[in-house]
């Protein structure tokens, strides 16, 4: 299995990586923006994307995303295609796009917003910590992005202070404590989390 720098001839695998990340979406009922076959080739030609093949078959791709000049970059479209879940491969690329990311833009900070507890999981052992939604880049086009996830109307009820995601930040210029990263992950820390916030969700929502 080899996990590299996407580039320019890796083109061929923008429809099924689309396909993948859309039937993932369906499958866990959690929002993920689509993403378009011309935009993942335009990633792909700027070495903004790493590509995960077994061979010539595709297993996985993630890809960067950058905000505000370059302050803020995200690692974005996270997906293991099905034939090669279970192994450890999500985890592999998250690594190698946040170093990646990390080297391309060093003084950017790495920031994500996701439903999910193993991403989480894998975000907290990269150094990043659960922050508000307000730390976050402010670009609008960014947020316009979440337009195609389902859950978008709670973001806009909430004027974008909050949604059913949880948002996760790496500053480069906090110095990292590396003892406390290699601590077990509590994951029933990050379920207290989401808790919290689904119940300040439907207070809003009771307004």
């Amino acid at each position: 299995m080899d996990i590299i720098i996407a580039d320019k001839s890796h083109s061929i695998y923008a429809d099924i990586i689309c396909e993948t990340i859309s039937e993932a979406a369906q499958v866990r009922g959690t929002g993920i923006a689509r993403r378009t076959p011309d935009y993942i080739i335009k990633k792909l030609e700027k070495g903004n994307a790493v590509i995960a093949l077994d061979g010539d078959t595709f297993a996985g791709f993630c890809y960067i995303e950058s905000w505000q000049h370059e302050k803020f970059v995200a690692n974005s479209g996270l997906i293991v295609h099905p034939d090669y879940r279970g192994q450890g491969l999500a985890k592999k690329i998250k690594k190698v796009i946040f170093e990646h990311s990390r080297n391309k833009f060093p003084n950017a900070k790495v920031f994500s917003i996701t439903t999910g507890l193993a991403v989480m999981k894998m975000n907290s052992d990269l150094g990043y910590k659960p922050v508000t939604f307000s730390e976050l880049t402010d670009d609008e086009s960014f947020w316009k992005g979440c337009q195609t996830c389902k859950n978008y109307d709670v973001l806009q009820r909430t004027e974008q202070k909050m949604c059913l995601c949880t948002g996760m930040l790496f500053d480069p210029a906090i110095k990292q404590n590396s003892k406390a990263q290699k601590k077990k992950f509590d994951i029933n820390v990050w379920k207290r989390l989401k808790n919290i916030n689904q119940v300040r969700l439907l207070k809003n929502n009771k307004k």
